[in-house]
């Protein structure tokens, strides 16, 4: 998912339109525009663009949901 805000501990994230409250704390160093890999709404790694945007293509070409 992709950081859109934060608010603390606290971000907005986003993929395929779909926004979702995450939280920060398990993390270090993460920015608006950041790649993060969630699990239970909590960002549990940082993931470079290239990366995030091949695994939403795989998740889409196997049908898998993103979300």
């Amino acid at each position: 998912m992709k950081i859109i805000s934060i608010d603390g501990d606290e971000a907005v994230a986003q993929v395929e339109g779909v926004k979702r409250t995450v939280q920060l704390n398990l993390i270090d160093n993460i920015g608006v525009g950041d790649y993060v890999l969630v699990h239970a709404g909590f960002a549990i790694e940082k993931m470079d663009a290239t990366a995030a945007q091949e695994s939403i293509k795989l998740r889409k070409d196997y049908g898998i949901s993103t979300l």
